[in-house]
Parts: structure tokens; C-alpha cells; sequence
């Protein structure tokens, strides 16, 4: 084989080598058009957050449990085609405050709830106070211990969870 032959061969072999490795590192078009998203989970997400009402919370052992009725918390033009949908609107109209809960099911979800969750209800002032759980379950079954100035008890809660755990009960301020 001639001397120019086996370089130019190498050349060749170098040059498809770097090519591949640029083509394997390249995003693809639609990652690259949105490059924000994480790459897809092999199973299900590690943690889930989710909007409902508690309609109970009730001591078990050493933590509690959780009932809660979970809807969707819907904004923007979102929440306007899913109320016209539900004919809580008529078509070209708005919803109010720009979201709409839709709760269609009241079916209840229950969740383990460590007694050292994160919880936060809003008092007025429309601050974030943070109690604890035991306190919580206490305001849900209707009464107040701590005399807490409470804007509105029955508003709901952003749940934070973990398979079946809720790891932080965070109440949404509802005008």
C-alpha cells in the first residue's frame, strides 16, 4: 500500500471518528427548540405536587393521615377553555382572578403524613405561617388552639409528595 494511501485512509478513519462523536453529542431538533426540559424519567417522578382540600387529618401512631380531595388548579387561557367546557362560561368570556379549579370526582386520596411535614396556612395579613401538623389537624376537624388569626380555614393546600407521603402541606390564598 502506498504511504499516501495508508494516510489518507487514516484521515478518512479520524475524520468519521470526530464526526460521530459530534453527532451523538448534538441535541436533537426538539430539544434543542426547548432547552428547559430535563431528560424523561425512566419511572415515575420522585415527587408529585398536588391541589386539594383536606377533609381530614387524623393521628396514626406516630404521624398522621391524610385525606384529601385533589382538583386541577387551572390559569390562563387553560383554565378559560376548561370552564367553557364545563359550561361554567360562555364562549369569548374569561374566568375570574385567571384560574379555575375543576374538581370533578371529590373522590378522596390518602396520604401518610410524617409529624414533622412541612406546613404553612395563611393568617391574615395574608402571611404564610408555618404550624405543625398536629395543629393542622386540628384546624381541618374545625377548631383553632392556637387562636391563630386564620384568613380562611377551608382554603386548600398544595400537597408536596413522595409515593405515598406528603412532605409538605403549603395553603393557596383563595380571594
Amino acid at each position: 500500500m502506498k504511504p499516501s494511501l495508508v494516510v489518507l485512509t487514516a484521515v478518512v478513519i479520524l475524520l468519521a471518528a470526530v464526526g460521530a462523536s459530534h453527532l451523538q453529542a448534538a441535541p436533537a431538533a426538539s430539544q434543542a427548540s426547548t432547552p428547559f426540559l430535563p431528560t424523561p424519567p425512566v419511572g415515575a417522578p420522585q415527587q408529585l405536587v398536588v391541589y386539594a382540600h383536606i377533609k381530614s387529618i387524623t393521628a396514626k401512631g406516630g404521624s398522621f393521615e391524610a385525606k384529601v380531595d385533589p382538583a386541577e388548579y387551572l390559569s390562563g387561557e387553560t383554565a378559560n377553555r376548561a370552564a367553557i367546557a364545563d359550561k361554567v362560561l360562555q364562549p369569548g368570556d374569561t374566568v375570574p382572578n385567571d384560574h379555575y379549579v375543576r374538581d370533578e370526582s371529590h373522590k378522596l386520596l390518602v396520604y401518610k403524613v410524617p409529624a414533622n411535614a412541612h406546613v404553612t396556612v395563611i393568617t391574615a395579613g395574608l402571611h404564610a405561617t408555618r404550624i405543625p401538623v398536629s395543629e393542622l389537624a386540628q384546624i381541618v376537624a374545625g377548631k383553632n388552639p392556637k387562636h391563630r388569626s386564620l384568613f380562611e380555614a377551608k382554603n386548600p393546600f398544595w400537597i408536596r409528595v413522595a409515593s405515598d407521603t406528603a412532605l409538605a402541606l403549603d395553603q393557596q390564598y383563595s380571594p
